[in-house]
């Protein structure tokens, strides 16, 4: 084929070709990167590291803001690209144990007052077994949970397991309405109301016996 031939083929085959289809190089301006579109416009678009985008997405395989390659980190750990769980936490060293060591660690205002309560229990439901769960003193029967005994900063609280609407409450003295339960907060143990505290338990051991 002669050279004009050549020539004339190469310049036909670039009138055919549609403009717009000319690629655009990709420029950096800055930090941000112009990349080109098939429109032959151009694009601002993120940042770019190796053409990769830097956000809260990972690159290289390193974890950046809340996320992993290839996986999305939540409440664990990527190791070596895989999601790794958070562990659950195991049960506290105390669970299970005599509820006398509870009393034994309270300050004297608190104290009076929990000790109080526990006479009214044990009274009430002589048959309740006690034991500490999750730091606190819970009171069971047959295993169904009746009530429990929890220890704040400047209060205490006798926590009454059941439905909010099973305690007969006219004077508004609980707190809380929970389905698991409701709360008597007392400051001071010449506080406690007895007669109703007596009432609730009665109520509290019935609805653990039907369980």
């Amino acid at each position: 084929m002669s050279s004009s031939s050549s020539t004339n083929t190469s310049a036909k085959r670039a009138a055919a070709k549609p403009a717009g289809a000319k690629r655009l190089a990709a420029k950096r301006i800055g930090s941000k990167s112009l990349v080109a579109t098939p429109s032959g416009k151009k694009a601002v678009g993120k940042k770019t590291v190796g053409n990769k985008t830097v956000g809260k997405k990972a690159v290289g395989g390193k974890t950046v803001g809340n996320k992993s390659v290839g996986n999305k980190l939540v409440g664990g750990k990527s190791v070596g690209g895989k999601l790794r769980a958070a562990a659950a936490p195991g049960p506290r060293a105390d669970f299970g144990a005599p509820i006398a060591g509870f009393f034994a660690k309270q300050p004297a205002p608190l104290r009076a007052i929990l000790e109080e309560l526990r006479d009214l229990i044990e009274a009430a439901v002589p048959d309740a077994e006690s034991s500490i769960k999750w730091g606190m003193p819970f009171f069971t029967i047959d295993g169904a949970m009746m009530c429990a005994l929890g220890g704040h900063k400047s209060h205490v609280n006798l926590i009454l397991s059941g439905s909010p609407s099973a305690y007969a409450d006219p004077d508004k003295l609980l707190t809380g309405a929970a389905k698991i339960g409701r709360h008597l907060k007392l400051t001071a143990a010449d506080r406690v109301p007895r007669d109703a505290v007596n009432g609730w338990l009665a109520t509290a051991a019935m609805l653990a016996r039907a369980k």
